[in-house]
């Protein structure tokens, strides 16, 4: 181990800084006990009335720090949701991540087999998102809301209604009335 060398400069600053605090520390309590020597000297009345406001700095005081702490206590909680929300998605989301693994990894299977197995996948991953919250929108034939969908292209058609969506590029999510991902739509005029 090496030992530290103590500089004889750092240690007298360091004295000197204790000597001032300790001097400072007693005109304050000689202020403390001027102020109790003149508060003993005045009227009754006025007395009473330093008392109570003595109270009111300690109430003040009290709530403010009361505040700060629920302040700091809600904001720690508010992260404390968002981490576990977030990692209870990811905890339904790793099954699926299995599965992909499993059908990558298996090099005997056919193309019907990959097939039936992505389509197992998909389903299980609709089921997640089902359970979260999470709906799909953005169908051919629904009336297009600039809100809900991101019109890419128009289209004359009578097939099709005014202002009505008319093929679907990306299909949109929400979780109640949030907006996750607007549907890419073609609208018919």
């Amino acid at each position: 181990m090496s030992e530290e060398k103590i500089n004889p400069e750092e240690n007298e600053a360091a004295a000197e800084e204790k000597t001032e605090v300790q001097a400072e520390e007693k005109q304050a309590k000689k202020a403390d006990k001027k102020a109790k020597g003149k508060k003993e000297n005045e009227d009754p009345k006025l007395q009473e009335i330093s008392k109570q406001l003595d109270e009111q700095k300690d109430l003040y005081l009290r709530l403010r720090a009361e505040y700060d702490n629920f302040r700091k206590r809600s904001q720690k909680e508010k992260e404390d949701v968002y981490t576990t929300s977030r990692a209870e998605v990811i905890k339904n989301i790793i099954p699926v991540l299995d599965n992909f693994e499993r059908a990558a990894g298996n090099d005997n299977a056919s193309f019907e087999d990959y097939k039936k197995g992505v389509e197992m996948i998909y389903s299980q991953f609709l089921e997640i998102l089902e359970k979260t919250g999470v709906e799909t929108f953005g169908e051919p034939g629904d009336p297009f809301d600039p809100n809900m969908h991101n019109a890419v292209m128009h289209i004359e058609s009578d097939e099709f209604g005014e202002n009505t969506v008319a093929q679907v590029f990306q299909k949109g999510y929400k979780i109640g009335s949030t907006v996750i991902r607007f549907a890419t739509v073609q609208v018919a005029n």
